[in-house]
């Protein structure tokens, strides 16, 4: 007994860690990073901020997430742009994080490569420089070297932010198989990291199947999903798939986690479903959908229900008819000793309803009938046309000559 007790005292400390944590949600820019301990940095916060370095010709000048330039007294000459994809990755040895800035100023530089233009390589030391030069503040540019007139190589260094929460990379969730609409890389994307009105879901969809895809390497670290309602009361909510179960999810075999719910309790205002997804040494994965609930949902509501027991009573008919014509036939050939077409069951009805409509069954005179009774009358009210015929025919004498 006490060795159940304080299994129960862990796994509830498990649970209400996971229901507590918060997720990871992706930055609001593409100035991020993650270390090479899976630590996300965020430096939306430094976005523009300029660092410039004093050339004897020229001095270049970094903005930081945005772009590299020269500036001269000739004019400025970009040295390529920060692009919306996320180049901004980690590194080893001396460098921390590199940053790349492609599409700078073309002239001169048309034979780079894809016609990029000029390109910028940052090179971000978190501290001070090597040399010791550029200490406290906000940081400053080290070095700056010309690889060529098309492209610079630049040793930043900057006092860097603080490791936040450890993103489980890799790890995603949409609403196909190749997908990633609401967690990408291990980060919850803007519209599920909290509860949004333009992303609810309609009150007629009752279910919704998520697809959920991680490193195989890393799968078998993904526990069983966990659900939390808000308001508790007024929409059932249950899950199912081999997602619910805790199947670990790879990128070749997708596991489905499939969102069963049904209004009990109409409402102005979405509902709030807050799913976890438990991670062994990382950030567990957050996200909520949000579902309106404009009537009340029988819990039988369900089309698919509906044409399941039509398809089952159209089948017990067919069988059922199928039955009954087999039975007839044989009954119809061994003892009312009828063949062919006939023996079939209900073919005397069938030939009744069709004389009846197509009239054999009237007496109307035949053709032979009218001609006949025309020339009786004919004959009660003077001589036949041919009768005369042969008396002036008759009557004539045809002389020699």
């Amino acid at each position: 007994m006490h060795y159940l007790s304080w299994l129960l005292i862990i796994s509830t400390t498990v649970l209400l860690q996971a229901l507590g944590a918060a997720s990871v949600a992706v930055p609001s820019s593409n100035c991020y990073v993650l270390d090479n301990s899976s630590h996300i940095l965020d430096f939306s916060g430094w976005v523009g901020q300029v660092f410039q370095y004093e050339g004897k010709d020229s001095d270049l000048v970094v903005r930081f997430c945005k772009d590299v330039e020269s500036r001269s007294q000739k004019g400025y000459v970009d040295f390529g742009r920060f692009d919306k994809l996320n180049y901004f990755v980690t590194s080893s040895g001396k460098v921390d994080f590199v940053q790349d800035f492609f599409n700078g100023d073309l002239m001169n530089c048309e034979q780079s490569y894809d016609k990029m233009g000029r390109t910028a390589q940052v090179n971000i030391i978190c501290g001070s420089c090597l040399n010791g030069e550029c200490k406290g503040g906000l940081g400053c540019i080290c070095n700056v070297t010309y690889e060529s007139t098309c492209r610079v190589l630049v040793e930043l260094a900057i006092p860097c932010e603080r490791p936040g929460p450890r993103v489980f990379e890799g790890f995603t969730v949409g609403f196909h198989p190749r997908s990633w609409e609401i967690v990408y890389n291990g980060m919850t994307q803007l519209g599920f990291e909290k509860s949004h009105h333009d992303f609810s879901f309609r009150t007629e969809q009752v279910h919704v199947a998520l697809y959920m895809t991680a490193i195989a390497s890393l799968s078998n670290l993904a526990r069983k999903p966990i659900i939390k309602v808000f308001p508790e009361n007024g929409l059932e909510v249950s899950l199912s798939g081999s997602g619910a179960t805790g199947k670990p999810p790879t990128t070749l075999s997708p596991t489905v986690l499939i969102v069963d719910w049904r209004c009990e309790k109409a409402r102005d205002t979405p509902y709030e479903v807050n799913i976890t997804i438990p991670v062994e040494g990382y950030e567990p994965i957050q996200f909520i959908l949000t579902k309106m609930c404009e009537y009340r949902q029988d819990q039988r509501e369900d089309g698919t229900r509906g044409w399941a027991l039509f398809g089952v009573t159209s089948c017990i008919f067919i069988v059922l008819s199928s039955l009954f014509c087999c039975g007839g036939f044989i009954y119809n050939t061994r003892v009312e000793r009828l063949h062919g077409i006939d023996a079939l069951p209900g073919m005397a009805i069938l030939s009744a309803c069709l004389e009846t409509v197509s009239g054999a069954g009237q007496s109307y005179s035949r053709a032979a009938d009218r001609n006949s009774a025309f020339a009786s009358e004919a004959y009660w009210e003077g001589p036949p046309v041919h009768a005369q015929g042969e008396g002036r025919t008759s009557e004539r004498k045809y002389g020699s000559i």
